[in-house]
């Protein structure tokens, strides 16, 4: 009986420490929007190019793909 009681206060110990990272890690991610906002984040010309870089890979990809979906309807008239 003693033994029930232990395992089930692990798996509620077990339970409460993983909700308490969750709320971590979205408390990060809001502070790290706030930073970013305010140009406060850690190595932020760094994290500004990046962003710069994937944004334009993004629009790249979408103009390649616009440019393949017009060759394809040239190939099939």
């Amino acid at each position: 009986m003693k033994l029930i009681y232990l395992m089930i206060a692990l798996l509620l110990s077990m339970m409460l420490v993983a909700c308490e990272q969750k709320q971590t890690n979205t408390t990060e991610k809001v502070i790290d929007k706030v930073n970013d906002a305010l140009d406060r984040r850690s190595d932020e010309k760094a994290r500004d190019a990046i962003e710069d870089v994937s944004e334009a890979v993004e629009d790249a990809s979408k103009e390649l793909q616009k440019g393949i979906e017009d060759i394809s309807k040239e190939i099939k008239k």
